[in-house]
């Protein structure tokens, strides 16, 4: 299985991709790739949602992943903040809707216990664990890409352990 992972922000949308190898002994994750499209602030909404639509779509295409993951919607005090994050999200899952992928959606608290095993983990130690998990020397820069990896990696959990009940229940 292969995850695209996607996080999507106003200034820097992080992507990673990260390969499920299935071993006689073991199962491991390989990070793949992992980036941040950096948006121009100075550049209207429009076209900064163009590039990101571009550049994502240029990347699923050559990956070629199985499942894209996002981190799904969260509250901000900002109503402004949220709905530009909205658009950039939109865009995502438009990228991949016309690349016939399917998305999974996880809340920030999922991915952080996926990852850390603590839902109210600091970013610092998500960036360490992702890491620690792919088998990096270092964290991946932008933190960007660190996360959009971990939301990658708790996709492949949460696929792992409902494939898992679902054979306990056959």
């Amino acid at each position: 299985m292969r995850v695209f992972g996607i996080d999507c922000g106003t200034n820097c949308t992080g992507y990673g991709v990260v390969d499920v190898q299935v071993g006689p002994r073991e199962t491991r994750l390989v990070a793949v790739a992992a980036g941040g499209l950096r948006l121009a602030k100075d550049q209207p909404l429009h076209l900064r949602l163009a590039y990101i639509f571009a550049e994502l779509t240029a990347l699923l295409e050559m990956h070629r992943p199985d499942v894209v993951a996002v981190e799904g919607v969260f509250y901000s005090v900002n109503a402004k903040s949220a709905l530009k994050l909205g658009h950039v999200r939109g865009v995502a899952l438009l990228a991949a809707a016309l690349q016939g992928l399917p998305v999974a959606e996880y809340a920030p608290l999922t991915i952080k216990s996926a990852v850390v095993g603590y839902g109210m983990a600091q970013k610092e130690q998500v960036q360490y664990m992702v890491a620690r998990l792919l088998n990096l020397d270092h964290a991946p820069k932008p933190a960007d890409a660190a996360d959009a990896l971990a939301i990658a990696i708790c996709h492949v959990h949460t696929a792992q352990t409902l494939s898992l009940q679902a054979e306990s229940r056959a």
